[in-house]
């Protein structure tokens, strides 16, 4: 059997490059993934973070979990197999939004060092910026608006991570953010300092 990918040629040698849109837009295109356990602050950071650099005039994407899961994902679930697919989806889709230089954010809990080194050699370890969003487990717990730790708990949610699924601590971060500890405020002001000297265009 043919190898199906032989019939696959890609061009893009003929479109216009990363360089040309990052030109065009002032800005050098990076992915931020943030890691963490449902309820640490992801997604409200991204959302501030977001708002935070457009305030600076940088034009970004943010990609979350439930809209992903809800849409491009909708058919996967949350076995292993899902988990590492769901991801390596993600990060070619981030791929994509690196070429043509736009600054994307992403939130997904990502709970395994395995699954973020696979996405980190998708899009570049250059272009790639972790961030673990780290609060203690009870904390998330009590941030649990949707109830999915207590249905976790009491069996309702199979695998779900922090509970009947692990998440394991990143190791290659580039910087932490303890939402228990710091404000909103200053947490996206760590960030912005960490992420404008990379992404300023010079």
């Amino acid at each position: 059997m043919s190898d199906q990918n032989e019939n696959i040629f890609p061009v893009y040698h003929e479109i216009l490059g990363r360089a040309e849109k990052e030109q065009q837009l002032t800005q050098r295109s990076k992915v931020i993934w943030l890691t963490g356990l449902s309820g640490a602050g992801k997604t409200t950071i991204a959302k501030y973070l977001e708002e935070g650099l457009y305030d600076l005039g940088y034009l970004t994407q943010v990609l979350d979990g439930d809209n992903i899961r809800s849409g491009i994902n909708s058919n996967l679930g949350f076995s292993d197999a899902d988990r590492f697919e769901n991801i390596r989806r993600i990060a070619e889709i981030s791929k994509l939004f690196v070429h043509c230089g736009v600054i994307t954010i992403n939130c997904f809990i990502s709970p395994t060092e395995e699954i973020r080194d696979m996405a980190r050699r998708i899009i570049g370890k250059d272009d790639f910026i972790e961030v673990y969003v780290n609060a203690p487990l009870n904390v998330c717990e009590e941030r649990d608006v949707k109830g999915l730790y207590s249905k976790a708990r009491r069996g309702e949610i199979k695998e779900f991570t922090g509970i009947t699924s692990p998440f394991e601590t990143p190791e290659n971060i580039d910087i932490e953010i303890r939402t228990d500890l710091l404000s909103i405020e200053e947490s996206v002001q760590q960030l912005l300092e960490l992420i404008v000297p990379r992404v300023e265009y010079r």
